[in-house]
């Protein structure tokens, strides 16, 4: 039941009024004028949808349609709309702020796709265009029940959501369409104004019809439409569908009918129970009537009279029900007139009223009402706001009859409050007050005193079993692990394991929804402790000298102890010198304010206090940074390198070196620079990457754990200094018949004097003198010896020289001769170029292709035999390649280029296939061979222009002769002739062709000259029949079980797979017994894939195991073995949890079939 709405505020959009059923006249062109249709408060519906489609509610305060009746139903079965709803959406109420979704459901046995859903809000508000943060919709898909289902979701609502929606299903020509409400509440907790006036203006709007100075027709003929809603609202008019059909009707100029001489009403309205007339006048008496209901004809019954007087024909509807709310029209020969019948319910009375109740809180509370029907819709409301109830709710409806009661089961103070419960045509109301029981205290809590770690209880005794809650120093007490709260019935107890210092304190406990408050005293002791977790194992502490040393030593002790530091059995008191102590209540603290080394000793602790004493002594070690180490000694020196030692320190500071830093600066730079960031443990070192010709000087850290050391004196200045190294990979560049040209790389280690340049030196074979070729240093890693005599052998070396002299020589493994070597041509194609090389018309061909031969070899290029046309083809040639370049290539430039490289009396050929290829032509002839049915049979003839390239199918495209736009049928196709098919009866059509190669369509299309008329011949088309398949099948195993091994310990996993319609039910069975709910076996199945697994196996799962796959249809079995390996002793087994008789069984088993082992 909506919640009754105030006056000042906007309603909620009613469903939009149907449009009329079409009558005949309309259908034979005498449509009334457009003024009118125009002016008639109406929205579209799909087709075939009737003016019934939009369904109304069961309810006095909503504008929708109740439920279909078991008539409606079976009328609707006959009729040619189509039910597709399996579940729809419910009426629903929301408080702002929350959510609410509403769910449709659409069975998909019959349909072969998904059908098409659609939400409206009021009249055509499509929802799909606002779905964002407030508002979600989603749909999935069930494939074992085959339904979809459809979801709104509404996210965090408010106020102005509340309304009237619709949801719309459409498959094909089928529809199904239904209404629902959404009310959304105020979340405050404010009790509303409950106006029953408001909630029950049906009632009143009758008083408020009857009074002469407000005309609601005229007010509804004078109003603009989007005015229907709020009139409606306001005068109370709840079935506002009827009244624009029937204003409609009222506006519309009723055209003269040649068989009425007076028509029926445009509606008639009816109280539930009652009985209507309806009255139709003929001009002929002699023609024939018939009555309709929703298009079905009525028959004379009890409940049906109809009578003659005269011209009049009289039906008489006897009991008017809600099934009776409908469309009826009568004929008289071919001309029909028809009118609307609305059934109105009668209110609902409380015959019974609420009676005020007292109960104590946790009873059973049960309001009772009577009403005037049986299961009437009754809600009831708690301080105006009303109550649902559900599963999760604390109230639960029960209804015996007229009888309505709420149970309320474990009251509580919350439920006191005013119950009301509201009918459509009254209301009642009573106080429901909920006390409490009086409290005794049996047993009170007393006073604790324990020592620490002990467990302390606090227990009480109450006369009532009520919850409670206890509180430490006036703090919740909050439950751990060491803390425990623990109610039985009446008894409250708190329990504390291994009682601790910060237990101690005032305890109350106070039971729910009572003042009385039970208090105790918990105090706990403790002997004194000194703690040195902190400290070494020999309670050694070390401070560096000149720092400071605050030793804090945590102590315990109930009550405090007193703390007392000595040294050598004299105390150290807590005044304010260098050496002092601090306490504190849970520590005691030394303090040495400047360390010096004879502060170090032994220091001694006491505490004392009434439960006891505890003395402790710990060791205090000051120590300091080692002295610098003597002046270290250079002992080599290299390019980029020297070898320096040097001698440990005189002192090391009282902790042992554990190594050094090393620095080095230019003689003339003050800027030391650190050579290791790692510790040298050594006391040598070897600096590298200095510069070459640069003094330099070195000094030394030491470190111990304290720090660093100050740093020793310089060395003496030494300077690196050494040449490259030698050049590397000479080779042989080029020989001629008097020169020799020769290659090398750059030494691998230049040094820091540089490079000055090169020597190149040779010597004739059978001498050793080596003759310098470079009178002065060369730069390039190239140069050519020259007046060498002919078929003489040299020897070559080269030297890279810098300041400090030159390298070591680089030699040529073996003597040159001084002779030129005639390299035979060749080329070398390119892989792609092996085939046939294709460009587009208009693209640029650039091709490589590289070579080989000395001397320089001489190139030709011909094209098909011919010489090349320079002045459209570019050839450029080079001493390793040739370039053969086209800018924009032509069809023209098709063909094999052939390509010549000859070095003497030696040549080389080699051959290049050019195709450039363009989109094909149309093609020649498309003629219409023959024309049958709904088909059209078509030929043509390839075209004469293939674009230099195969012909690699055909598009064919038709178009009808009204709009004649072209639409693809087919597309590539091969052959030269086609059968065009489901052409529409009574059409005529176009046809043309493209042809299709490698680079597409032709640009133009060849066309029929004459058109295909697909006629009507009359023939009838009937489907084939086709039997359904049946897919049911019997289980069957199409992987079996396999023998298997597994190891003791390790999971092991046994697989098979099964099929069968329907699923089967899969059983596994260890030695023919059921494995059910055994935590050592996982069981999986997956797409027919069925897994046992074994957790851990032990020998004792060894045996048979059995995969057993049942359905509707048979059963089949599978079955393998399994044996673990790796035995297990009787002791290990029991240890496993494995029960002693099992053991005994599995160790027999295992001896009778293996006795040689035991």
């Amino acid at each position: 039941m909506p919640e009754p709405t105030k006056e000042n505020e906007v309603p909620a959009p009613a469903p939009a009024p149907p449009p009329e059923e079409p009558n005949k006249d309309t259908e034979a062109g005498n449509a009334p004028p457009k003024d009118e249709e125009e002016g008639s408060p109406s929205i579209a519906l799909p087709p075939g949808l009737g003016s019934r489609a939009l369904e109304r509610k069961d309810s006095e305060w909503s504008l929708g349609e109740s439920p279909a009746t078991e008539e409606q139903v079976k009328q609707n079965t006959n009729s040619e709309l189509s039910t597709l709803f399996v579940e729809k959406p419910q009426t629903g109420t929301v408080k702002v702020g929350a959510n609410i979704s509403f769910i449709a459901k659409v069975k998909a046995e019959d349909l072969l796709r998904k059908p098409s859903v659609k939400w409206f809000k009021g009249k055509w508000m499509d929802l799909a265009s606002k779905a964002g943060k407030h508002l979600q919709l989603k749909e999935t898909f069930e494939r074992q029940s085959r339904v979809y289902t459809f979801e709104m979701q509404i996210i965090k609502a408010k106020e102005n959501y509340a309304g009237n929606y619709r949801c719309e299903v459409t498959y094909k020509d089928k529809f199904d369409s239904c209404s629902f409400d959404l009310e959304v509440h105020e979340s405050t907790g404010t009790t509303p104004n409950i106006d029953i006036r408001s909630a029950f203006k049906r009632r009143e709007v009758k008083q408020q019809e009857e009074e002469p100075e407000i005309d609601v027709w005229e007010l509804l003929k004078n109003a603009n439409p989007n005015e229907y809603e709020k009139i409606a609202f306001q005068y109370g008019i709840t079935d506002l569908r009827g009244m624009l059909k029937r204003l409609k009707r009222m506006r519309r100029v009723e055209k003269k009918s040649a068989a009425f001489a007076k028509i029926l009403d445009p509606a008639y309205q009816i109280d539930k129970g009652g009985r209507v007339r309806f009255v139709v006048e003929l001009a002929d008496p002699k023609l024939e009537v018939k009555w309709y209901k929703n298009g079905q004809e009525i028959r004379p019954s009890t409940k049906y009279i109809f009578e003659h007087k005269g011209c009049e024909r009289i039906m008489f509807i006897n009991n008017c029900s809600l099934t009776d709310d409908s469309e009826y029209y009568v004929t008289a020969g071919d001309e029909k007139c028809s009118t609307e019948l609305f059934v109105r319910e009668p209110p609902i009375m409380v015959t019974k009223q609420l009676e005020d109740t007292n109960a104590y809180c946790g009873e059973k509370v049960e309001l009772e009402c009577e009403v005037s029907e049986d299961d009437a819709n009754v809600k009831w409301f708690k301080n105006g706001e009303e109550i649902i109830p559900g599963p999760k709710s604390r109230y639960k409806v029960r209804v015996e009859g007229k009888k309505h009661i709420l149970i309320i089961e474990g009251a509580t103070k919350a439920d006191s409050a005013e119950y009301s419960v509201m009918t459509t045509g009254g209301q009642s109301s009573a106080k429901l007050t909920v006390d409490l029981k009086p409290l005794k205290i049996l047993t009170p809590l007393t006073d604790l005193t324990v020592k620490l770690g002990k467990e302390i209880c606090l227990k009480c005794e109450i006369s009532e079993n009520v919850t409670g809650k206890w509180t430490k120093n006036g703090l919740p007490v909050q439950e751990s692990d060491r803390l425990k709260v623990v109610h039985k019935g009446r008894i409250h107890k708190l329990v504390i394991d291994s009682a601790l210092i910060e237990d101690e304190g005032d305890y109350v406990f106070t039971p729910d929804a009572y003042s009385v408050t039970l208090p105790a005293k918990v105090h706990v002791i403790d002997p004194p402790k000194i703690n040195l977790d902190g400290l070494d194992a020999d309670n050694t502490v070390t401070v560096i000298a000149g720092n400071k040393l605050r030793l804090e030593i945590p102590i315990t002790g109930e009550p405090p102890p007193k703390v007392i530091w000595s040294r050598a059995d004299k105390a150290i008191t807590e005044s304010s010198g260098r050496i002092r102590s601090e306490s504190y209540p849970d520590s005691s603290s030394l303090i040495i304010d400047v360390a010096e080394r004879e502060d170090s000793g032994v220091y001694h602790i006491n505490l004392k206090n009434e439960a006891g004493e505890a003395h402790a002594s710990i060791k205090v070690k000051v120590v300091d940074i080692p002295d610098p180490p003597v002046a270290p000694n250079v002992t080599d020196v290299g390019d980029d390198w020297c070898i320096m030692n040097w001698e440990p320190p005189a002192y090391d500071g009282g902790s042992p070196i554990l190594g050094y830093f090393i620095e080095r600066k230019k003689k003339q730079s003050s800027r030391w620079m650190r050579l290791n960031f790692e510790l040298c443990k050594e006391t040598t070192f070897e600096p590298k990457k200095m510069i070459e010709g640069v003094a330099y000087e070195v000094r030394i850290f030491a470190v111990n754990a304290i720090g660093i050391s100050k740093p020793s004196m310089p060395s003496k200045p030494f300077v690196p200094l050494a040449v490259t190294s030698p050049p590397t990979l000479l080779a042989v560049d080029s020989v001629t018949d008097t020169t020799v040209t020769m290659k090398w790389r750059p030494p691998d280690q230049i040094g820091a004097a540089g490079l000055d340049g090169y020597v190149l030196e040779y010597c004739f074979e059978g001498t050793e003198e080596w003759i310098v070729a470079n009178t002065d240093l060369i730069d390039k890693t190239k140069f050519t010896i020259t007046g060498l005599p002919t078929d003489a052998k040299i020897f070559v070396r080269v030297k890279a020289v810098n300041a400090a002299g030159a390298s070591e020589p680089k030699y040529y493994s073996q003597p040159i001769l001084v002779k030129e070597i005639i390299e035979p041509p060749k080329i070398r194609i390119p892989r792609h170029l092996k085939q046939t090389y294709i460009r587009r018309v208009g693209e640029a061909v650039n091709l490589v292709i590289p070579f080989q031969g000395k001397p320089r070899p001489e190139l030709t290029w011909k094209k098909d035999g011919a010489e090349i046309d320079k002045n459209q083809i570019n050839i450029r040639n080079s001493e390793t390649d040739t370039i053969i370049f086209i800018r924009k290539a032509e069809r023209s430039h098709s063909g094999k280029y052939d390509l010549q490289v000859k070095v003497e009396k030696f040549v080389e050929n080699a051959a290049i296939d050019i195709q450039i290829v363009d989109r094909p032509g149309p093609p020649q002839l498309v003629k219409i061979e023959d024309v049958w049915g709904e088909n059209v049979a078509l030929s043509w003839t390839p075209p004469k222009d293939d674009g230099n390239a195969a012909i690699t199918g055909y598009t064919i495209q038709k178009a009808d002769k009204k709009s004649m736009e072209w639409f693809t049928v087919i597309e590539h196709y091969h052959r030269t002739n086609a059968t065009i098919t489901e052409l529409v009866i009574g059409n005529e059509y176009y046809f043309r062709v493209f042809a299709e190669n490698m680079c597409g369509l032709s640009e133009n299309a060849t066309m029929t000259k004459e058109s295909a008329v697909i006629a009507k011949d009359g023939k009838v088309y009937k489907n084939p029949v086709y039997e359904d398949f049946d897919f049911t099948e019997a289980p069957m195993y199409t992987q079996p079980l396999v023998n298997t091994y597994a190891i003791a310990g390790y999971n092991a996993t046994l697989n098979c797979s099964v099929r069968g319609n329907p699923k089967p039910k899969i059983t596994w069975m260890k030695n023919k017994v059921a494995i059910v709910d055994d935590p050592r076996y996982r069981m999986f199945s997956n797409q027919g894939v069925c897994t046992l697994e074994i957790r851990k196996p032990s020998p004792y799962d060894g045996g048979t195991y059995c995969c057993k796959a049942v359905n509707d249809l048979g059963t089949a079995e599978v079955e393998c073995k399994l044996e673990v390996k790796g035995g297990l002793s009787f002791c290990r087994l029991l240890l496993q949890g494995v029960p002693p008789n099992i053991i005994d069984s599995y160790l027999r088993d295992l001896q009778s079939s293996n006795p040689e082992e035991y």
